[in-house]
């Protein structure tokens, strides 16, 4: 986990144990292997250099959609902005643009000093379209899903014997689509929007995110085997997610996302 937050970056002593970076995954093949596929931008991207001890990264990142949260940690992530790195970046498609084009609209002037194709190594910027593609070997689902403000895409990746549900930004409460279903129904782990509690309803639902009951509701009607509940409120301070962790009730595991953390995924 090298990012867990959402919205914003969450600085200070009240963070430290969960982590303040916005949301970033890391997905390996094998423990203690670099990554090389990448869930999400956000600023927990500058935690992977260090993965790769700060050698020209070689790999994919995939977005979920072009939130700043998902984004900002592009332009400063050491390993991808360099002269021998290889970065094929994917992202929903929309708007009948390029890829590039897309993330030009939040990274360029005025709001950022660089575009994408400042960016130091090879990158390409691949618009992205729902269904089955093969990424850095493993078998990749897209799907799009419901979240407020631009097209948002789930994930799920498969390397043939376990399978991992990536939904950072979802509005999981209603129907169950069947592209949904296809990207949960009993996925090994599935990591979920978590970003309020119930007595939040109003806010979850104007910014088009879920509650912790309804992340637990989702994996368990889809056969979920394990929850990580992720993209935490960034005022939700360590206390608040000890205590949200002690609250936990679910007939499988569910577990509350901590940067820096690493998850064996067994079937």
């Amino acid at each position: 986990m090298l990012g867990v937050r959402g919205s914003t970056p969450a600085p200070g002593a009240d963070f430290v144990r969960y982590g303040g970076h916005t949301s970033c995954v890391g997905v390996s093949h094998r423990a203690g292997e670099a990554p090389a596929l990448v869930l999400d931008a956000g600023t927990g991207l500058r935690n992977l250099s260090a993965h790769w001890s700060f050698r020209p990264f070689q790999g994919s990142i995939l977005l979920s959609h072009l939130h700043w949260d998902h984004v900002q940690g592009i332009p400063f992530f050491v390993s991808g902005d360099n002269p021998d790195a290889k970065v094929q970046l994917f992202l929903p498609a929309q708007q009948g643009l390029s890829g590039e084009q897309l993330l030009a609209q939040s990274m360029a002037p005025p709001a950022f000093p660089i575009t994408p194709g400042g960016l130091l190594g090879d990158w390409s910027f691949e618009a992205l379209e729902p269904g089955v593609h093969s990424i850095e070997g493993y078998s990749v689902t897209a799907a799009e899903i419901r979240h407020k403000g631009g097209r948002t895409f789930g994930y799920r990746v498969s390397d043939g014997v376990v399978d991992v549900a990536y939904l950072p930004d979802h509005v999981a409460a209603g129907a169950v689509t069947d592209g949904l279903a296809a990207l949960i129904r009993g996925v090994d782990l599935l990591i979920h929007d978590a970003q309020f509690l119930d007595p939040e309803r109003a806010l979850a639902d104007a910014y088009g995110h879920s509650t912790v009951d309804d992340a637990i509701e989702l994996a368990r009607r889809l056969e979920a085997r394990r929850l990580l509940l992720f993209h935490h409120g960034p005022g939700r301070t360590d206390t608040q997610l000890d205590a949200i962790d002690e609250s936990l009730d679910a007939p499988f595991p569910v577990d509350v996302a901590r940067e820096g953390a690493v998850i064996e995924v067994v079937a």
